[in-house]
């Protein structure tokens, strides 16, 4: 399964600030697709926390993200246009905002490259 969120609404950071990440529960990894006014990395891990999701950097650590209300591995959920907080804590300031589900995806897709380390694609 692969999970397109898009967070948004992080005024305190840039008006203009957001960022469209896809989800794998499965492998728990995320790749970034789409950003501006975040400083994120290309890809990193998942972490499930009590009612909610972290979005942190390749090696773990202090998360980037924390999804409030997104449970990856609940029982009804994720679905296309849930919504919650998020609370962006990648930088110096800390900022609040918002995350919906635009996409789920219940194919298991191989895709043509990717962008997580150690990963063979043949």
């Amino acid at each position: 399964m692969r999970i397109t969120v898009h967070l948004s609404t992080f005024d305190h950071l840039n008006a203009c600030a957001y960022a469209i990440l896809w989800l794998d529960p499965e492998r728990g990894q995320w790749s970034r697709e789409s950003h501006f006014g975040l400083d994120l990395p290309a890809w990193g891990t998942l972490r499930n926390a009590p009612h909610a999701t972290e979005i942190c950097a390749q090696r773990g650590g202090s998360p980037l993200f924390l999804l409030e209300g997104l449970e990856l591995n609940g029982d009804t959920g994720p679905f296309e246009g849930e919504t919650g907080g998020a609370l962006w804590r990648g930088g110096r300031k800390h900022s609040t905002g918002h995350w919906y589900v635009q996409c789920v995806d219940e194919d298991t897709v191989q895709p043509e490259n990717s962008v997580f380390a150690g990963d063979d694609i043949v």
